[in-house]
């Protein structure tokens, strides 16, 4: 599986654990109010009156004792607010007594307000922090909370079945590949296609797990939060997403195939292999270059094996005093005569040039690649024609450099290398090394070679494919 679905899948299976963890809290209200005295509880009771209430004129003492008794009565029906004390004068309540939690302690004051005719409540409650009392209070909300995840443990347990067999619903469908190759040849794309359907099946095990959970309003909080997990991932791995988007459009409409001979961004090589991420190329001195597909698909790529007829060039000079239509015609013969050069598009000698001690003629001929060596036939090309002009006495100059003699001592006759001529056996060794040379002008498989090794011994599938359009 590729890296930036992987990534999303560990955000959906995230967010999922977090929705069964908020779903434990949202069965009951009472849980909630569990969880969150566990947590600690609100820090402050609200003071602020529930509404603007109009204040009567009208107050007597049967009307505070009205508001004392009612609000009494509430309390000693609620656990943890029977010990509390409640006062009325001039429809001012005062409540004094110690509770708990700061929950308990809002809600004694929220009580007292909900009272008609009270105008203000005064909160003389005290937090306890005994620790016995504390103890016994955590404990029972323990127990609550426990009692209310046993009860809805089967529940869960459905839910959580019912996301893990579309997750391997999701798997099994995305591993039949032959479905999907029916669609589309392109091997990667049809993976592509299988992983997207697994995303699907997990989306769709995930809303219903949440519908069995009563808490599908959670989806829309779930969804942005892997978003936003998803965006932040997907900036932290930009450059591998960029990689990844690359292979996709580079396997849909292949630039080259395996064995071209390229050259992108400066870098020459027989093509190896197309992966996920980057571009493998074989280079003509046998290393390894990996190029990144983002690189890849923005570059100039120059592909030297689409066209098998492939054409060559080399610069002669020619003295300024020789007949310079002989020259060009004796290497144009030259190039006819010659074994891999083709004689159509026909080899053409231009002068290109006035050098500064020669004229400079340029040589072009072509190559089928496919039956002949490129580099082979140009190294033959130069040979040849060099060899010709000498034979019919056509002058290329060497440079001429003015030396300027100064005070410096001359030489010494011992401090003066000779070259002696090599003797008969070698000339005759290197006259048929040259014949062997020139007689070979078939390709050099040496980078094919290495191209099947590659592929052997690679784990990752390539993704360039004869079926895929080229460009």
């Amino acid at each position: 599986m590729t890296k930036p679905l992987s990534l999303l899948f560990l955000a959906i299976f995230f967010q999922l654990s977090l929705a069964i963890f908020l779903s434990f809290a949202s069965i009951t209200s009472v849980q909630a109010d569990t969880i969150t005295d566990l947590l600690g509880g609100a820090s402050t009771a609200d003071t602020t009156p529930a509404d603007n209430k109009v204040i009567t004129t009208d107050s007597s003492s049967q009307s505070d004792r009205k508001i004392r008794v009612r609000l009494q009565e509430i309390y000693t029906e609620l656990d943890n607010l029977n010990a509390l004390s409640v006062s009325v004068n001039k429809s001012v309540v005062t409540i004094r007594g110690e509770v708990t939690t700061a929950a308990e302690e809002l809600k004694a004051v929220t009580l007292a307000k909900q009272i008609e005719g009270v105008v203000e409540v005064e909160n003389e409650l005290v937090i306890t922090r005994s620790v016995e009392k504390r103890l016994e209070t955590t404990w029972n909300k323990v127990a609550t909370l426990s009692k209310d995840i046993a009860n809805a443990l089967p529940v869960i347990l459905i839910a959580l079945v019912v996301f893990i067999v579309f997750w391997i619903l999701g798997g099994w469908l995305s591993n039949r590949q032959g479905v999907f190759r029916r669609i589309t040849p392109n091997h990667f794309i049809a993976n592509l296609l299988g992983q997207i359907t697994h995303l699907i099946l997990i989306i769709i095990g995930l809303v219903l797990a949440l519908s069995l959970l009563d808490a599908t309003g959670l989806l829309g909080t779930i969804m942005g939060a892997a978003g936003i997990f998803g965006l932040a991932i997907g900036f932290a791995v930009r450059d591998t997403v960029e990689n990844y988007i690359a292979s996709i459009l580079l396997s849909l409409r292949n630039p080259f195939q395996v064995h071209d001979f390229v050259e992108i961004s400066g870098k020459l090589g027989s093509v190896a292999r197309l992966t996920t991420r980057a571009t493998i190329l074989i280079a003509p001195d046998g290393n390894h270059v990996r190029i990144p597909n983002a690189e890849v698909f923005k570059a100039i790529i120059i592909n030297y094996t689409r066209n098998p007829e492939r054409r060559f060039h080399f610069d002669l000079g020619i003295d300024v005093a020789q007949d310079l239509s002989e020259a060009q015609q004796l290497a144009v013969d030259t190039l006819h005569n010659m074994e891999g050069v083709l004689d159509d598009p026909k080899p053409m000698a231009l002068v290109d040039s006035l050098g500064d001690f020669s004229v400079i003629v340029r040589v072009y001929g072509w190559v089928n690649q496919e039956q002949f060596s490129f580099s082979k036939v140009n190294s033959e090309a130069i040979k040849q024609t060099k060899q010709a002009f000498d034979d019919a006495g056509i002058v290329m100059p060497e440079p001429i450099y003015q030396i300027r003699v100064t005070d410096n001592p001359v030489l010494s006759a011992d401090a003066v290398t000779t070259v002696s001529e090599p003797s008969k056996p070698v000339k005759e060794e290197i006259a048929k090394h040259r014949v062997e040379q020139e007689a070979d002008l078939t390709p050099d498989d040496t980078a094919m070679d290495q191209i099947q090794e590659e592929s052997e011994n690679s784990d990752n599938e390539n993704l360039l494919s004869p079926q895929a359009p080229t460009e």
